[in-house]
Formats: C-alpha cells, structure tokens, sequence
C-alpha cells in the first residue's frame, strides 16, 4: 500500500505586486493555517518518508511547517520545479517514479492541478481544494510504477474551514 497526501500550499500574499509569482509568501491566514493543517495531520499519525514540494516560496514556506510538525528532516524535503506549474500528468509521473521504499509522500503544490488530480481518484467529484487542503490517496500498490486511477482512491480530505 502506498499513501500520497496532496497539499494545496497555504493562502499567500498578494501584498507586493512587484513580486513574481514564485516568490509571493504566505499571508497572516496563511501563516496561520499551515502550522494549524500540520497539526491536524500529526493527531492522526501521519509520518511521510518524502515530502515534495514545488520551488514558489508558499508552497515550500507551507511544506517546511509540515515537516516541522511531523518530524520530517530538512533533508527529506526535495523541491521539484516540475511540480510549479504543472499538469496533472507530470505530478503523476513524478510519483510513478519513486523509489519503492516510500510508503507516504507529501507533495505540496497548486491548483488548478490538485483540484484535477484528487477528482481523478475520488468518486465524489470537489469542485475546489482551498487553500492548505489536504488530500490522501491511498494505492493498493507495491510500485510506484503502477499506479493509476483504477487501484487508488481518495481516503481523507481536510481544509481550514472545517475547523475554523
């Protein structure tokens, strides 16, 4: 069996328009909710052995909280650039290539794509993930290889409104 989490990165600031987009940080919501999701996570035991995360300051800023609260090594965080603006097709293809040790991973990114990718393995449809939501996968798997929709389904699914 073969867990993934699929992270929305926390809300981010919009304060300096003079920033790119890769470089906006979180917001006070934002700073808030991501300790706050992390926390949710560790109350039920979740311990990842690989967090990825996409290179935009809050996804990674978001990420970092996770693996502070759950007890991930820096070293155990790998920033994927492929993960930055990318299609439901290249995040698969980046978890179909891992190693077979790994039974959880994080991956930390953006929508539109989480909202596509989770609906692909959900029988009922989301028509968004927010902000810092959370969705698990789980794939009746031993390869990373192998996985597709028809032996995976989304198990849980977490977002700040349902506890603030």
């Amino acid at each position: 069996m073969k867990n993934v989490y699929f992270v929305r990165h926390a809300k981010s600031s919009w304060e300096d328009p003079s920033l790119r987009d890769i470089d906006r940080p979180l917001n006070r919501r934002g700073l808030r909710d991501a300790p706050f999701m992390a926390k949710v996570l560790k109350s039920k035991n979740v311990q990842p052995d690989l967090i990825i995360s996409s290179p935009a300051n809050r996804a990674l800023t978001t990420a970092k909280y996770f693996a502070q609260e759950l007890n991930v090594s820096e070293k155990n965080i790998k920033v994927r650039n492929s993960v930055y603006g990318a299609y439901p097709e290249d995040v698969i293809r980046l978890l179909k290539g891992l190693d077979d040790h790994i039974e959880t991973v994080m991956v930390f990114g953006h929508n539109p794509t989480f909202t596509s990718i989770v609906n692909r393995f959900t029988t009922e449809y989301i028509a968004n993930v927010p902000t810092c939501g959370i969705a698990k996968v789980e794939a009746d798997i031993e390869s990373w290889q192998a996985l597709n929709e028809s032996n995976t389904v989304q198990t849980e699914y977490y977002y700040p409104k349902q506890y603030f």
